[in-house]
């Protein structure tokens, strides 16, 4: 998300034909170059494209509705393995403008490695930040103490995603395009960009179809204890299995606990909420339910991550369409085109017995949330910088302005911490338990 407000952008002309047609949108300016913070900092320039700040804006918007709603609407909230609810097109949306504007403020790199150490460096802020953010240091709700036990940190997450993501885009953008001085198509200039996520697909169904994963243990230790406890529980997940792709026994938990470690994975994953996992009103899995029930699992995985960076170099390609093409109707046949490509494909693919799954990141999810960023992304051009229908955007696109900052303030709980801090007579007759009771009682 941070790296999506790195939005750059030439100044490129719209023809006659057009014109006549439609409403020029405004000028718009290449922030490439804007010093190494473009990246974390929203320009101060108004000369911008409005509508990738209102998609940016409307991904912040998403991420705030489904994660205090969703709660009280499961329906939006994620799903718990397989399928799509709302939740699970925010991440997808994210990397999509992130690739989007990769395209933008890297149009123009000479000078190559220096480029790719800024690329680097902003990464490696951005996952820092990210596990600052949700690698345990805060309480939640609950507790407003803060500190987190290096062995049980959570290494990978939401900002850690984006940051792979980010990095894999500049690098194909920096060292991959084709740039020449004559013009050159743009699936010419860019051929090894799609190279580069057919071969990360390559390794991603491999990895993913061809690891064999063996029966694995694991230990839940009791409240209160850093290191392995007495009274700890110690689980079996039977499995002795190869390809399969449900929530105990897929290979990218297994990359995830072998490398990393599974004391630094999430421990509060979605697939708890599947019938299975029975699990209570108070977010308690009961012994009865199935061992890997218990275990962690990590959403923003390391396998997964292969397949959430191709999302970035689709994003990508929509921006090489943005910089290159001249003319409304052409940008938006050339995001239709793809759009409905990838969407026919997806939904082809599950057809087929690949699953739509968020937790692994499958193929065909990446292709159906893929296509529908894009054609969110076509609607918003034709409403906001074609039309000028710039008001009825305007709260968009000024969260799209202050992402990252919003995205702290949301992740931290700051924003409910302080509502919930102002109460009546008993600290338990705050203005936040007040407004939850009104959803849940209704």
């Amino acid at each position: 998300m941070a790296m999506a407000m790195a939005a750059g952008y030439g100044q490129i002309p719209f023809d006659e034909e057009m014109q006549k047609s439609f409403r020029p949108p405004p000028p718009f300016h290449d922030g490439a170059g804007d010093g190494d913070h473009h990246i974390l900092k929203p320009y101060k320039k108004s000369n911008r494209l409005v509508s990738l700040d209102a998609f940016r804006g409307l991904c912040v918007f998403l991420m705030i509705v489904v994660d205090y709603g969703g709660s009280v609407f499961p329906i939006i909230a994620h799903s718990p393995w397989n399928g799509l609810h709302l939740a699970d097109f925010v991440m997808p949306f994210f990397l999509f403008v992130v690739g989007i504007s990769i395209a933008l403020v890297y149009k123009k790199a000479p000078n190559r490695p220096e480029a790719t150490w800024k690329a680097v460096g902003r990464a490696a802020k951005l996952f820092l930040l990210g596990i600052l953010l949700q690698g345990g240091f805060l309480h939640g709700l609950n507790s407003l103490t803060y500190g987190v036990d290096l062995e049980r940190i959570r290494l990978l997450g939401i900002l850690q995603r984006i940051s792979i993501g980010y990095i894999v885009g500049a690098l194909c953008e920096i060292w991959l395009s084709r740039r020449t001085r004559r013009e050159v198509g743009i699936l010419k200039s860019y051929y090894l960009h799609w190279f580069a996520a057919f071969a990360i697909i390559a390794v991603y169904l491999g990895l993913l179809y061809g690891l064999y994963v063996p029966d694995w243990q694991f230990f839940v230790p009791g409240e209160g204890y850093s290191d392995l406890p007495l009274d700890a529980h110690e689980y079996t997940v039977k499995c002795s299995v190869r390809g399969d792709v449900g929530p105990a026994c897929n290979s990218a938990g297994m990359i995830d606990r072998f490398v990393l470690g599974i004391n630094h994975l999430y421990a509060k994953p979605v697939y708890k909420n599947l019938k299975e996992c029975n699990i209570s009103s108070d977010k308690v899995v009961p012994e009865s339910a199935p061992s890997w029930c218990h275990a962690p699992f990590d959403p923003e995985g390391l396998l997964s991550s292969l397949t959430a960076a191709v999302t970035c170099l689709i994003g990508l390609q929509y921006g090489h369409v943005l910089a290159h093409l001249q003319d409304h109707k052409g940008r938006l046949e050339n995001w239709c085109g793809f759009s409905v490509a990838f969407l026919v494909l997806g939904l082809f693919l599950a057809l087929l017995g690949f699953p739509i799954n968020k937790p692994l990141y499958s193929i065909s999810y990446m292709l159906i949330t893929s296509a529908t960023a894009g054609i969110t992304f076509c609607a918003l051009y034709l409403l906001v910088d074609i039309y000028g229908y710039r008001w009825l955007t305007l709260p968009l696109e000024w969260m799209g302005k202050h992402a990252l900052s919003i995205f702290i303030i949301v992740s931290s709980n700051l924003a409910v911490i302080v509502i919930q801090g102002f109460y009546w007579k008993s600290p338990e007759n705050n203005l936040m338990n007040c407004i939850v009771s009104l959803f849940v009682h209704r």
